[in-house]
């Protein structure tokens, strides 16, 4: 994967920074620094309902069948 130069880094931020102006950066940081912790969140959630169901497949799998 291709990694952002320093000078290319400044760049994109001067491009915002006239975009957007001063005022609005630290609301685009703070929603930007939103969206990320709920992906991150809602991918968490993901793994743990996958590791959930493959536990109980295998504590299904392991358990002795009761024969009447």
């Amino acid at each position: 994967m291709h990694m952002l130069s320093p000078s290319e880094l400044l760049l994109v931020f001067l491009i915002v920074f006239l975009l957007f102006g001063g005022k609005k950066l630290p609301e685009l940081g703070t929603g930007l620094g939103q969206a990320i912790r709920n992906f991150s969140d809602a991918m968490k959630g993901v793994n743990a309902d996958k590791e959930k169901k493959e536990l109980a497949a295998e504590m299904e799998q392991k358990s002795p069948k009761q024969v009447s």
